[in-house]
């Protein structure tokens, strides 16, 4: 089990917004024809003696040039939408296979073992309980937190030295200062993507049995700084 600081460098990943609606094409499409149908008819039926008054008409037709133009709006609409959602999906899969950090507290032990992130608010002890998925306490330990990120990771045995089989746990962590008074940490998880559900509006990311949405991703680690403290 070691306690490292978080020195690890990562991107916030840039997340593409999709357009929340768009104008019903058909309901236009049928105002369009509608319009242009009495338009039509008035001017076939219009009393040659007392033509349509100029005003009047020209006002109809800058009517019918806005219908047209809100067409062709509706039109190029859809197609940034749909350029959008492509944008997204294509954004999402980059993050397949790749290390993140999103608020938890539940990751995945493998063979390099099971990471979490605590941060601290200031100097304090910091007390963890690690469980499986069935609620079963794998391990318990204490170390001292200080003031910023800090990485924890867990070798995967217990205080017995039995070693745990590849699964999920999940850490709950309290902590307490040199007075005894209780200290705010929070977790973050450290794991890998697994997969992406490109049918969910945004898509959604696979992580340690959770699903995340892009915006949900804080960091992006490419390594694991070495151990420079232990827990006890």
């Amino acid at each position: 089990m070691s306690i490292i600081p978080a020195t690890a460098t990562g991107s916030t990943p840039t997340t593409t917004s999709s357009a929340s609606s768009t104008v019903d094409s058909g309901t236009l499409a049928g105002n369009f024809t509608t319009f242009l149908t009495l338009l039509t008819t008035q001017l076939k039926n219009q009393n040659p003696l007392e033509p349509l008054d100029t005003n009047q008409f020209t006002a109809q037709l800058v009517q019918f040039a806005q219908v047209e133009q809100q067409m062709k709006q509706n039109e190029q609409l859809a197609s940034l939408v749909s350029m959008s959602k492509s944008a997204e999906a294509t954004t999402a899969l980059a993050f397949v296979g790749a290390t993140v950090v999103v608020d938890g507290s539940t990751a995945p032990l493998t063979a390099s073992g099971a990471t979490w992130s605590f941060n601290v608010a200031k100097p304090s002890t910091a007390s963890i309980v690690i469980k499986d998925s069935t609620g079963q306490t794998a391990y318990t330990g204490t170390f001292a937190g200080t003031p910023g990120l800090m990485n924890f990771t867990w070798d995967g045995r217990g205080n017995d030295g039995k070693a745990w089989p590849a699964s999920n746990y999940t850490m709950s962590a309290t902590a307490v200062d040199a007075n005894n008074q209780s200290v705010g940490i929070s977790t973050e998880v450290q794991a890998v993507v697994d997969s992406v559900d490109l049918t969910q509006d945004p898509p959604q990311l696979s992580i340690s049995g959770s699903n995340y949405t892009m915006d949900k991703i804080k960091r992006v680690n490419r390594y694991v700084a070495p151990t420079t403290d232990s827990a006890t």
